[in-house]
């Protein structure tokens, strides 16, 4: 175990004693064991990476997309589902969601944010002030341009 925290196998400590439990109970092959530990070390990486990236994205909350009520609503859900995989990523596009207050899309882009998180891409949530704020900042400074990029 000292030796798993001297290489920083966290994932690997903390599944230690219930993966060895287990092998022991269930007679599991020394392969099977080592490979059990590096799964548990990935989990554990991929949670670190994804905690670490909902930070940097700056979202306000944290909601997910299944919470949201579709119906009655005049949203396009199908819209809202195809924009949570990412894909308008891949051509370097922004989401920008329009509404009057209480109609969900502080919700709807923190749901897709974090959506696109689990799938491993990186993104910042902005509201208006915030997004406004920050290009004003850059004109008085003379880096204009340097948030687009």
């Amino acid at each position: 175990m000292g030796l798993m925290r001297e290489v920083k196998l966290v994932g690997m400590r903390a599944a230690y004693d219930e993966v060895l439990s287990n092998a022991l109970k269930r007679q599991h092959p020394a392969a099977q064991i080592v490979g059990n530990l590096l799964q548990a070390e990935i989990a554990e990486k991929q949670a670190r990476s994804i905690r670490y990236q909902v930070t940097v994205a700056k979202l306000p909350l944290i909601k997910d997309l299944a919470e949201f009520d579709f119906s009655g609503t005049p949203i396009n859900e199908g819209l809202v589902r195809k924009m949570a995989t990412g894909s308008f990523l891949d051509g370097q596009r922004n989401a920008v969601l329009v509404g009057g207050i209480g109609t969900g899309k502080t919700h709807l882009a923190v749901a897709s944010a974090l959506s696109c998180i689990r799938l491993g891409r990186r993104v910042r949530f902005y509201t208006v002030i915030d997004l406004v704020n920050r290009l004003e900042a850059e004109a008085r400074t003379g880096k204009t341009g340097r948030l687009a990029e």
